[in-house]
């Protein structure tokens, strides 16, 4: 008989994962995050839909919780150390229309990333001879940047934060002795934060002399205080969160008694966010007189208040194979990545306006993976793998919040079994990441605040250690 305080202990391991899972750095391509368990670390994720054996595979594929007796737990967390830095070749200063915005240039930024931790659990169990019930909660998709906040891009972006919590009821039915299936549900909360610095004192000159002519910008200058209110800026951010829905589904083939396929999808999430926008040290303009109606627009413009934005979260399909020898391991996939789903960033104020709007023009992409698992002895399991990871980040749109590039893995593990019932992996990996040029031209559009031309190249590496505790019951 299985003792009740198993069940405890299993549900508390979920609920801590679930309470540590924050805002996580961009790891695979765009900012989907494919580290999920320590097991497949060292492998780069090569085959994982076919070669999962943990319960980790509610993620990964959920037929394959079907090759587990009785009932597991997985527990996993992923130290990160992202560094990312930007040389600057021939950026510019903000200029709306014929308006250059005296603003300092700035800095190259510093380096935008550091270490974060990405946790995740997941509990498995055999309900009945063929029906297996899971339950994971994990962080599939993660952003984090952070660039010195009088830097050259500060009018592009300054901080940006996107956090996840996938909160994944699973159900497995072995069909036959060669085939089995799965599915899931996804409920998913999606909180974003995003900075950047506002030129207040250039755009609104800028934004009155195109709207009334020379003397409204006159006007406007006396009430920032004469020429060097021009100058004057301040921190805008936004922050909003959404709770939706997904899902996930997953078979398995066995081929013989050491070959499998395998093929697994997980659905595209809509997320309709709420949130607030604040402008730090806005300037505010008189609303009587004869500038009273441009007071009044450009105070609307710099005004905290409700904002929304949509974002669909892309779907992906994986397929792959495993081959497992008495001593060898051989894993490999190929997973695509629907990320066309996101072109434009729109924020819009609540019932009213465009607030911003930034043109990302993601493409969809594609990972290949490849690895192998040597058993030492009856304890050591020794894992590699490598992994080419295409970005879905234009040269022309590549922003300082996604510096995105293609990447190539190279990843090393040991798995430690502690007996029967426990085992402990751990993995490396290093990311070799291609240089990412930045062109970006300064947005001039009446909903975008002008940016400067952002003109340079992003470098980038990523070092990722990762410990698992696994234990059947």
């Amino acid at each position: 008989m299985r003792h009740p305080y198993s069940y405890r202990r299993a549900l508390a391991s979920l609920v801590v994962g679930a309470l540590a899972a924050w805002p996580a750095p961009l790891l695979a391509s765009g900012f989907q995050l494919v580290e999920q368990n320590a097991s497949g670390l060292g492998n780069a994720y090569a085959g994982q839909a076919a070669g999962v054996q943990d319960a980790s595979a509610i993620f990964f594929n959920p037929a394959r919780l079907a090759r587990l007796s009785g009932k597991q737990v997985v527990v996993a967390v992923s130290p990160v150390g992202i560094a990312t830095t930007f040389d600057d070749t021939a950026s510019t200063r903000p200029q709306l229309g014929p308006v250059s915005i005296p603003v300092p240039l700035g800095n190259t930024g510093g380096d935008a990333g550091g270490w974060v931790p990405v946790p995740n659990a997941y509990f498995s169990w055999q309900v009945a001879s063929q029906w297996w019930l899971g339950l994971g909660v994990n962080a599939p998709f993660g952003l984090k940047t952070e660039w010195d906040s009088d830097w050259v891009g500060r009018f592009t972006a300054v901080s940006s934060e996107v956090h996840t919590i996938n909160i994944n009821p699973t159900v497995a039915i072995k069909l036959s002795d060669a085939f089995s299936i799965g599915g899931g549900a996804d409920y998913q909360r999606l909180k974003a934060t995003l900075s950047q610095e506002v030129p207040y004192g250039g755009l609104a000159f800028g934004g009155a002399v195109a709207a009334a002519g020379p003397a409204a910008g006159a006007g406007i200058l006396a009430q920032l205080g004469g020429p060097a209110g021009l100058a004057l800026e301040g921190l805008s951010a936004v922050e909003g969160d959404t709770w939706s829905w997904g899902w996930n589904v997953g078979a398995a083939l066995e081929i013989g008694d050491s070959g499998s396929l395998a093929a697994t999808y997980r659905s595209a999430i809509k997320h309709d966010l709420d949130g607030n926008v604040t402008f730090a040290g806005a300037p505010s303009f008189a609303t009587v007189g004869p500038l009273g109606g441009l007071g009044t627009a450009l105070n609307a413009r710099f005004a905290d208040g409700p904002v929304t934005a949509q974002i669909e979260l892309p779907e992906t399909v994986s397929v792959a194979a495993a081959y497992e020898g008495e001593t060898v391991e051989l894993l490999a996939d190929w997973t695509w990545t629907g990320w066309s789903s996101i072109q434009t960033l729109t924020i819009e104020r609540a019932g009213g306006p465009v607030l911003s709007q930034v043109p990302l023009n993601f493409e969809d992409t594609w990972r290949a993976g490849l690895g192998f698992n040597y058993k030492l002895q009856d304890a050591w399991t020794l894992r590699l793998g490598t992994a080419y990871d295409r970005t879905p980040v234009q040269d022309a749109h590549r922003t300082p919040r996604l510096p995105d590039q293609d990447r190539i893995w190279a990843a090393i593990g040991f798995q430690y079994r502690l007996g029967k019932a426990g085992a402990l992996d751990l993995g490396y990996s290093h990311l070799f990441i291609d240089e990412g040029m930045s062109m970006l031209p300064n947005q001039t559009a009446p909903t975008s605040p002008p940016t400067g031309n952002l003109i340079g190249h992003y470098h980038a590496k990523v070092d990722i250690v990762s410990v698992q505790y696994r234990h059947s019951f």
